[in-house]
């Protein structure tokens, strides 16, 4: 009688090492980071499956099984704690045009209320307001809105607010071309 042999597999650990330039403090609570520099701060939860931990100056995310999930999981948490460090050192920008063929439409920022306001879209009495998010300034110059945050996802929600909040319904869109559209994002141009 033969014996069987039994094979092991052995598996990589999933790991990541992400370099932490000086002057950016990183604080772990909990399931969550906190990435700081100067007066800005942005934080982001960390999925139970992965651990991170802060040594020297940088960031490792482990994972606790090695799996698919664990792999997606652990990429897409590098990728936005990159995201993150580079914020904090360079605000990203979204660029907005004011588009309008049939009336003429206005914007402007209310401060007050933080919204934006559309006065005259379509010729409608009543204006359309656009709640913004907090941490994202808007700078309104003619028909170009620019949206500049540190924080890359709450520049990108403020801009499709804006957009969708300019969407034409129940109208053929080959002949009503008005709105406010996105025309530049961090790392694409669409013109």
């Amino acid at each position: 009688m033969t014996e069987k042999k039994k094979i092991v597999k052995e598996k990589k650990a999933l790991r990541a090492e992400i370099a932490v330039p000086s002057g950016i403090d990183v604080r772990i609570e909990k399931q969550i980071i906190h990435i700081k520099k100067a007066d800005k701060e942005i934080e982001r939860n960390i999925h139970p499956f992965l651990i991170v931990k802060h040594e020297d100056n940088k960031i490792i995310i482990t994972a606790r099984k090695n799996r698919k999930t664990e792999k997606r999981l652990l990429g897409t948490l590098e990728a936005h704690i990159n995201n993150m460090i580079k914020g904090l050192e360079k605000p990203f920008l979204y660029k907005l045009q004011v588009v309008n063929v049939h009336f003429p439409m206005t914007v402007s920022h209310d401060k007050t209320k933080d919204e934006f306001v559309v006065k005259n879209f379509l010729g409608e009495k009543n204006d359309r307001r656009i709640p913004l998010v907090k941490g994202v300034a808007v700078k309104i110059n003619k028909d170009i809105v620019e949206i500049e945050s540190h924080d890359i996802e709450k520049a990108g929600q403020v801009a499709t607010n804006i957009e969708k909040g300019t969407h034409v319904r129940n109208k053929d869109r080959r002949i009503y071309q008005d709105g406010i559209f996105i025309i530049e994002k961090p790392g694409r141009s669409y013109l």
